[in-house]
C-alpha cells in the first residue's frame, strides 16, 4: 500500500502562484512608522536636511532658556579671571530646586533698576543675615567676623576695597564685588540707593561655570576656599565691627 501522503487538491491550491510576492509586514510597519516624518520632509522645502537643523536649533533654544547661557564679559570688572570678551556659561538651574548662591559664586543678575539697564557678573561675598564690614586691620574684608584673604582671585596690585563700609545682608539679597575692585562698579557703589546696594536673589539669572572661549583660556570656575571658614550669621559673636574705620563712603 502507498503510504506516501499525496497532496489533496487544497494543498495545491494553497501554494502561492510565481506571480503572487509574500507580505513583507515588516517594510509595511517600518512605512507606517515613516510615513509622518516622510511627509514633513516632503512638505519642508530643503527636505531632511531643513527638519534636522530647525531640530536642532529648537533644542538649543530649550537648552539656553532653561539650562545654560552664554554671557560675553564686557568689562574688566571681573579680572584678573575673567577677560573683556571671553565667553561664560551660566548655570540656569545652580539655584533652582532649593538651592541658593554661596559665598564666593560668581553670578549673573538682571541689574536693571538696582546697577543699571542690563546683565552684570559679580563675586557674591556676602549672604542673607551676614554683616560684611571693610576693612580689618589689614586692610581685608570680613565676613561675620572672619577676614577673608582674596589674594587668590584678586586683581594684582587691588586692595580689597577704598570704600569703607559696615551692612548687613537682608535676607532674600545679595552684597556682590567684583574681582578688580578698582574698576568695578558693585554693591559698595549703591550703598546709598534704594535697596543699599544689595542684589535680590530673584535676579539672579544663574551662576557661571566654565569660561568656554578663548579655548586657551577655558577652566571651570570653582568657588574659591577664602569663604570656606566664614561661619554663618548666627556665629558671628563680636560683629565684626570692631575693626571698621569708618562709615560707608569713598576714601579720600
Amino acid at each position: 500500500m502507498d503510504t506516501e501522503a499525496q497532496p489533496t487538491e487544497r494543498d495545491r491550491s494553497s501554494r502561492p502562484s510565481d506571480s503572487e510576492q509574500p507580505s513583507d509586514p515588516e517594510g509595511q510597519e517600518e512605512r507606517s512608522r515613516s510615513a509622518f516624518a516622510g511627509r514633513i520632509t516632503d512638505w519642508v522645502p530643503g527636505g531632511r536636511i531643513t527638519v534636522t537643523l530647525l531640530t536642532l536649533l529648537l533644542f538649543l533654544l530649550l537648552l539656553s532658556t532653561f539650562v545654560l547661557r552664554p554671557f560675553q564679559i564686557p568689562s574688566g570688572s571681573m579680572e584678573r579671571g575673567l577677560r573683556i570678551g571671553d565667553r561664560v556659561l551660566v548655570n540656569k538651574l545652580a539655584y533652582r530646586f532649593g538651592g541658593r548662591p554661596q559665598r564666593g559664586d560668581v553670578v549673573v543678575f538682571d541689574g536693571t533698576g538696582l546697577f543699571g539697564p542690563g546683565d552684570y557678573i559679580k563675586r557674591v561675598v556676602g549672604v542673607g543675615g551676614d554683616h560684611v564690614v571693610c576693612c580689618d586691620r589689614e586692610g581685608r574684608v570680613r565676613v561675620n567676623g572672619q577676614s577673608v584673604d582674596e589674594s587668590e582671585f584678586l586683581y594684582p596690585g587691588d586692595r580689597p576695597s577704598t570704600v569703607r563700609f559696615d551692612v548687613v545682608v537682608p535676607d532674600g539679597a545679595l552684597f556682590v564685588l567684583g574681582d578688580h575692585r578698582s574698576g568695578s562698579s558693585d554693591s559698595r557703589d549703591h550703598l546709598g540707593s534704594p535697596g543699599g546696594g544689595m542684589i535680590p536673589v530673584d535676579e539672579v539669572i544663574g551662576r557661571a561655570d566654565w569660561i568656554v572661549w578663548p579655548f586657551a583660556h577655558a577652566t571651570h570656575l570653582d568657588r574659591p576656599d577664602a569663604y570656606a571658614r566664614v561661619p554663618e550669621a548666627d556665629a558671628d559673636a563680636d560683629g565684626g565691627a570692631g575693626d571698621a574705620r569708618g562709615p560707608a563712603g569713598a576714601d579720600g
